[in-house]
């Protein structure tokens, strides 16, 4: 017996020192946010125990802190969930300081809101159905399907008023690029709304056959698509302006003025009337010199032009007689065939060298 209390003992202080207590005692009680999990511990640190074994005190005081924040949550009304015990928080008292403002909650498409009203629910569909032609499995997207279509519309019936030497084959492509890029348009400019980014306007699209009613509207955005938004385009007899149509209308955003207080308005007042009183014309010095130097650079030249030649003095220079070879040098060296300095039976012309 001695052998077995020996052991029962020695079990229960292991279990002991492995497993603590859930009971913690503390002087003073602590501070609990149970909305954030926060619990604000305000007794003194044991400063012995801190120097002797720093690691071991602080790990012990982290864990009793933590059962007690676990006990008051557990004291906390408490549900069952999918064979889990789920406990609501109450909302938090301590205010955590943020970096970013809170994020807003995105906005909904235009389909989303459309499902919302008419009360359509997302249904989770398969991902391959029974095909009757092909007697088959088809997946109802990716690379197989597209071959299971080409098997399938291997022969296409041609309409009655429909063009013999038309290809069907490339109609229906062209289709089916038309409604891609018209879900894909109509995705980016969702987005652009939840973003808040401004999409330029369109106008009205092209059409191979156009309705009087496109063809209306079309006229209307040409005609206030100006400078002067239609104010003086001339309109036709018994034209008739287009309905529908304000979307695509240029605007002209009044801007709104600013609210201005009397002391305001009448410093502002005083102001242009100072401006207007003590107005003086501006000089521009450097325009001024610039006149005046021309001004007398052209008197000058009329004084010249004006004066009388002047006779000359002293003896005349060969080079102020008149004729043949005036104004050369005298005893200058004859050019090659064109001087006096000819021999007998030498031929005229340049010298060759």
């Amino acid at each position: 017996m001695d052998i077995v209390s020996k052991v029962l003992e020695k079990a229960e202080k292991d279990a002991e020192e492995k497993y603590k207590s859930i009971h913690v005692e503390k002087h003073l009680e602590l501070e609990y946010d149970l909305g954030t999990l926060l619990v604000i511990d305000i007794n003194d640190l044991d400063l012995k125990s801190l120097r002797s074994d720093q690691d071991k005190y602080l790990k012990d005081l982290a864990r009793d802190n933590a059962q007690l924040l676990i006990n008051k949550i557990w004291e906390l009304p408490s549900e069952r969930i999918d064979e889990a015990i789920v406990v609501k928080l109450p909302p938090p008292s301590f205010i955590l300081p943020r970096e970013n403002p809170v994020p807003k909650p995105k906005p909904i498409s235009k389909w989303q809101k459309y499902a919302q009203e008419k009360g359509i629910t997302k249904k989770r569909k398969s991902k391959v159905t029974w095909d009757e032609v092909l007697k088959k499995w088809v997946p109802n997207y990716g690379y197989k399907r597209a071959e299971a279509e080409k098997q399938k519309d291997w022969l296409i019936e041609l309409p009655g008023n429909a063009d013999p030497l038309e290809d069907q084959y490339a109609k229906k492509m062209d289709i089916k690029k038309e409604k891609v890029a018209k879900n894909e348009f109509q995705r980016l400019k969702n987005l652009a709304v939840s973003k808040n980014i401004k999409v330029p306007r369109v106008g009205i699209t092209t059409a191979e056959k156009s309705s009087s009613e496109q063809l209306g509207k079309a006229l209307t955005v040409a005609k206030v698509s100006t400078a002067s938004l239609g104010k003086f385009q001339a309109k036709l007899p018994k034209e008739k302006t287009a309905k529908k149509v304000g979307a695509l209308l240029p605007t002209v955003k009044k801007r709104k003025q600013p609210y201005v207080t009397p002391e305001q308005e009448k410093k502002g007042n005083i102001k242009i009337l100072d401006n207007i009183l003590n107005k003086k014309p501006k000089l521009d010095v450097e325009k001024a010199v610039n006149r005046e130097i021309f001004r007398e650079q052209q008197q000058r030249s009329e004084e010249k032009s004006n004066q009388p030649p002047r006779k000359g003095r002293g003896k005349k220079r060969s080079g102020d007689k008149k004729g043949k070879g005036s104004g050369k040098r005298p005893a200058t060296k004859p050019r090659g065939g064109m001087g006096a300095r000819r021999k007998p039976g030498q031929t005229t012309g340049r010298k060759r060298r």
